[in-house]
C-alpha cells in the first residue's frame, strides 16, 4: 500500500511519543531505584546496631527497590519490542473489519452454499457436525462448502439450536 503525502503523516507522532515517555520514565525510575538501593546500603553499612540501620531500609531500600520494580513494569514492553502494539491492535482491527469480496460473481464456494445465496433467502443452514442453524448470511457458515440448508424436520432430528451470533428466527 503506497503512501499519499497528502493523507497526513506516515508516523504517528502521539504514539511515539507515548513509548518514547514510557522508555524514559522506566530508565528514570530504575536509575533512581537504583541510587536510593545504594544510598540505603550504605547508610546500613555504617551503623553496626540493627535499630539504627532500620530508618535507612525504611526510608531508601524499600522505596528503591519499588522504584526498579516499577521501571521494569514500564519498560518491559519497550524491551520485548510491544512499543508498536498499538500499531499491531489497529492492523488486526481493520483486517477484522474490513468488508469480504462478494464471490457470488466469480462462482466462489460450492453450490447452494450460504455464500452463493443471496441475503434475502430465508433458507436456513447448518454443517454437517454442528449444534446451529444460521442464516445464509452468517458469518460463521461463509465459506463453509458443506453447510446444507436444513428444513423444519432436520433441524428436529438433529436438535440444532439457533446460532447465536446470527439469531435466526426459524420460519413460520
Amino acid at each position: 500500500m503506497e503512501h499519499d503525502p497528502m493523507s497526513g503523516p506516515l508516523i504517528d507522532e502521539s504514539r511515539w511519543r507515548g513509548a518514547n515517555l514510557t522508555a524514559i520514565l522506566g530508565t528514570s525510575a530504575v536509575v533512581a531505584g537504583a541510587l536510593l538501593l545504594v544510598g540505603g546500603w550504605y547508610g546500613v553499612s555504617g551503623e553496626s546496631v540493627v535499630a539504627y540501620q532500620l530508618p535507612y531500609i525504611a526510608s531508601a531500600t524499600v522505596p528503591g527497590a519499588a522504584l526498579v520494580i516499577v521501571g521494569a513494569v514500564l519498560l518491559a514492553p519497550v524491551l520485548r519490542g510491544d512499543a508498536t502494539r498499538h500499531d499491531s491492535l489497529d492492523r488486526l482491527v481493520e483486517l477484522l473489519t474490513e468488508p469480504v469480496p462478494d464471490d457470488t460473481a466469480g462462482g466462489g464456494g460450492a453450490a447452494g452454499g450460504p455464500d452463493t445465496v443471496a441475503a434475502a433467502d430465508s433458507r436456513l443452514y447448518a454443517v454437517p457436525q454442528g449444534h446451529h442453524y444460521h442464516r445464509a448470511g452468517c458469518a460463521l457458515v461463509a465459506g463453509k462448502p458443506d453447510a446444507a440448508p436444513v428444513d423444519a424436520t432436520a433441524r428436529a432430528e438433529r436438535e440444532l439450536e439457533p446460532c447465536p451470533v446470527c439469531r435466526p428466527d426459524p420460519p413460520a
